[in-house]
């Protein structure tokens, strides 16, 4: 059975279906994920600090987001797998912004390609135009865009009448931009609930929202903060396991039965004369 495809949303779309995307970074994970029954699993540069232990995203490589995508999609069966073009990989031309989008299709199997959208951005709107045109698809994204934290000065909730966020009428229009660019559908990232509403209502392509509120068509977590697994609680998230908790465990019951002893036990060990 072939993966979701954008005709597969865009008819989940219509119907009112509410669109499900998380985050995977290596093919275990992956492999739930897909399983759990999600629509999209998006292979973001998130796995900076979530994955690879960096600070935040800017430090990601395109090596090591490819290598990323790959473990990905061959653990993958049924969700559409989105690869987000790290920092540094488009906008200095526009050679080197498709060359790298085809690599994440053709060597890491990406379904889908994501980039970052500042406020009336015209050069990530033209390589999205241009990518759609050679047939890659492109999801957007509005709002908080991280790669450029260093531009904005920190994490701020975009949408608010503030000097450090944009104003709900230029995400607007952004996101219309980059609709008629080609984007197939936008993510809303720490948008104010109003702007995630008008956003969703000047589109005809889905909205996938991340602390963008109820009126979007879709919504999108990180998933190590889904599962409680190394990273910190955000008001925009919801965490619905404690695996830091379930793993320390595990760990310190290790620990405690080789030092005591008791692992590895008899039928932990080989019988040498069983082939």
């Amino acid at each position: 059975m072939p993966r979701t495809s954008i005709p597969d949303l865009y008819e989940a779309y219509r119907e009112g279906e509410t669109l499900t995307m998380l985050t995977a970074y290596d093919a275990p994970i992956a492999t739930h994920v897909d399983r759990g029954g999600v629509d999209m699993i998006l292979v973001g540069d998130s796995a900076g600090h979530n994955h690879l232990g960096y600070d935040d995203t800017l430090p990601v490589t395109m090596e090591e987001a490819l290598s990323n995508t790959a473990a990905v999609d061959r653990a993958v069966e049924d969700a559409m797998v989105i690869a987000d073009l790290p920092f540094g990989s488009y906008g200095q031309s526009m050679e080197t912004s498709v060359e790298n989008a085809v690599r994440f299709v053709k060597e890491a199997g990406a379904d889908a390609v994501k980039i970052e959208t500042a406020p009336h951005g015209e050069t990530t709107i033209e390589i999205v135009d241009h990518l759609t045109e050679l047939g890659i698809p492109v999801q957007g994204h509005v709002g908080l865009t991280p790669q450029r934290m260093n531009q904005i000065g920190g994490g701020y909730v975009q949408g608010r009448d503030h000097e450090t966020s944009a104003a709900v009428d230029a995400l607007v229009e952004t996101a219309t931009e980059l609709e008629a660019a080609g984007a197939f559908s936008v993510v809303l990232e720490a948008v104010t609930e109003e702007t995630g509403k008008a956003v969703t209502e000047a589109l005809e392509v889905p909205t996938i929202g991340i602390g963008a509120g109820r009126y979007v068509n879709g919504q999108v977590l990180v998933i190590t903060d889904l599962l409680g697994l190394g990273s910190e609680s955000y008001s925009l998230s919801k965490q619905y396991a404690d695996l830091d908790s379930t793993i320390r465990t595990a760990v310190e019951s290790y620990v405690s039965d080789v030092e005591n002893g008791d692992f590895p036990a008899e039928e932990n060990v080989y019988d040498p004369m069983t082939d």
